[in-house]
């Protein structure tokens, strides 16, 4: 079990896929199992496919755009 923050912390700027073990009352995960993490978001979607986890958590552990700029990825 980790706590989402310590997943922030050690894999920035990357695509995280966690099983969620424990939510805070606001019902956002504060604890969690790794399942995988990528630079490349199609790594996760594939490993969704074949996780047998029922509540999972998808997240993006960098910088979010602030208002009216935009992003690009390219895999």
């Amino acid at each position: 079990m980790v706590k989402v923050e310590e997943i922030k912390r050690k894999y920035k700027d990357e695509w995280v896929l966690a099983e969620v073990l424990e939510e805070d009352e606001l019902g956002q995960p504060t604890e969690v199992e790794l399942i995988a993490h990528s630079k490349a978001r199609e790594e996760i979607y594939d490993a969704l496919k074949e996780t047998k986890a029922k509540y999972t958590y998808q997240f993006y552990t960098g910088e979010i755009p602030k208002k009216g700029y935009a992003a690009a990825f390219n895999g």
